[in-house]
């Protein structure tokens, strides 16, 4: 039976994780074991901010929202509830931008809200 060397398959993992750690500081970049832990580490805050972004991004919708119902002298709350009440579904990114690019859409659904409030 034939010897098996090993050495190939390694050098394509080491060489795998060296390519992911090219752009880190000091010996991460280039010791495989250094490198291969902030790799590992690096996923981890991927993973994380995947799911923080999303969370970033609707603060910021609402925050834009908000902004908006004050010059049309409405709370935000009082805007989702009366939305929800009249069966209004338009989610916040759509309604933040409404109210950046074409405000009397936004105003004429704020319209709509108040009338399910009264």
């Amino acid at each position: 039976m034939a010897r098996v060397k090993r050495g190939l398959m390694r050098h394509k993992r080491h060489k795998k994780i060296i390519e992911k750690a090219s752009g880190y500081w000091g010996r991460k970049k280039n010791v495989y074991s250094r490198a291969h832990e902030q790799v590992m580490k690096s996923g981890q805050y991927a993973f994380r901010d995947r799911r923080a972004k999303k969370r970033d991004f609707r603060r910021l919708w609402i925050a834009r929202i908000t902004a908006a119902c004050t010059s049309c002298d409405i709370k935000y709350s009082q805007l989702i509830h009366g939305m929800n009440t009249q069966g209004i579904q338009v989610n916040r990114k759509m309604l933040s931008e409404l109210a950046i690019a074409d405000m009397p859409a936004f105003q004429s659904i704020v319209a709509l809200a108040k009338a399910g409030l009264a």
